[in-house]
């Protein structure tokens, strides 16, 4: 199938799973349209459905490779911060909406790529490659979560929120629009808030790039001389399992909540939507931000340790893993997302011609 033929397909699927408890949002649906003809990078973070039904025709493995739980969208724009149960600040993976079981080296494949893709990064393609699988083997051997107060004290610098990030994400809170949940939604929202924390509005919120359309609620509330949030995000199986035909169910407590991490204690599933605390304090490292070579290359290793970690939860997996690395070519991963990046090109290209024909169509009618 055409790519536009398949997005078609995954968003009829998508509209039948969120109909369950709302629908899809349409107009952030056609806003997602529009950010995926904006750059290559944006459009790999916006389809993964359409990774998933080409990268093992793109990247073939053997029979025997290890499938392990894996986070699925793993690009370089999915790692951020969290509070743990006492309060330290943690990094890594923070959407685990994509969960599901597959052959283990897509999510090297996947963020390789994103690396790859992402504008003004200067690395070169094969040290990139090298050091997410520095990173990975280290992550397989030596599992367990970046405390940033801690072992990864170096990360503080690029996740600390300034003043202006600060009075940003409190300016945005006040333009959020009001909105009013299904009243499940409303509850399971009111359930994380301090028992004497007094509501102020729910309202509606737009954000991501692969889940625009999924519907987002927040509830503001007052606590203690000041403002916090929660959201609600509907959570559908993966766009592994659609792809594959399968009739799974969302795995995303079970990556969040896994052996190595150190969870959110904020994080919650209820009724097909993830709970979660936002907050200033709760960011994404952005990797076209940092400077230097060094750096970067320092935080791909990094973000190679955490998939590692993520993929040694599966018990027995690790030495598996292991023993399959040392058959492979040193240069296997900067291949495959070479062979991975042409593709999403293709799709990318295939996508802004469809789009300039549809407004034609619309300009003649």
């Amino acid at each position: 199938m055409t790519f536009v033929q398949d997005n078609t397909a995954f968003e009829a699927w998508l509209r039948r799973e969120c109909e369950r408890e709302c629908k899809v949002v349409e107009p952030d649906l056609e806003e997602k349209h529009e950010r995926m003809e904006e750059s290559p990078f944006i459009f790999l973070r916006a389809t993964f459905f359409r990774w998933a039904k080409r990268i093992e025709k793109l990247c073939p493995q053997p029979n025997d490779v290890p499938r392990v739980l894996s986070v699925g969208d793993a690009h370089t724009e999915n790692f951020g911060t969290w509070r743990d149960a006492e309060g330290r600040l943690v990094w890594g993976i923070n959407d685990f909406d994509e969960a599901a079981i597959i052959p283990y080296p897509f999510d090297l494949v996947r963020l390789a790529t994103s690396a790859r893709l992402a504008p003004n990064v200067k690395v070169a393609n094969g040290d990139a490659a090298k050091a997410i699988l520095k990173g990975y083997g280290d992550g397989l051997a030596h599992a367990g979560p970046a405390l940033l107060d801690e072992s990864e004290s170096w990360m503080r610098e690029y996740v600390a929120s300034t003043k202006k990030q600060r009075r940003n994400f409190w300016k945005k809170v006040k333009d959020y629009p009001d909105a009013t949940p299904p009243a499940r939604v409303a509850a399971a929202l009111r359930s994380r808030l301090p028992e004497d924390a007094s509501v102020v509005r729910f309202a509606s919120r737009t954000a991501g790039g692969g889940g625009l359309g999924r519907p987002r609620f927040v509830v503001i509330a007052e606590w203690c001389g000041g403002w916090i949030v929660r959201e609600a995000k509907a959570l559908v199986p993966s766009a592994w399992d659609w792809a594959h035909r399968i009739e799974g169910k969302p795995r995303f407590l079970d990556l969040a909540q896994g052996r190595f991490r150190a969870p959110d204690p904020h994080l919650a599933l209820k009724h097909r939507f993830i709970i979660r605390r936002i907050a200033p304090d709760a960011r994404k490292i952005d990797l076209e931000d940092l400077v230097g070579a060094e750096l970067k290359l320092d935080l791909l290793e990094a973000m190679g340790f955490d998939i590692g970690a993520i993929h040694a939860a599966t018990r027995g997996a690790s030495e598996k893993i292991i023993a399959d690395l040392e058959k492979r070519g040193e240069n296997w991963l900067h291949v495959a997302a070479k062979d991975a990046a042409d593709a999403v090109h293709e799709d990318y290209e295939a996508w802004c011609e469809f789009r300039k024909a549809e407004r034609s169509d619309q300009a003649r009618s």
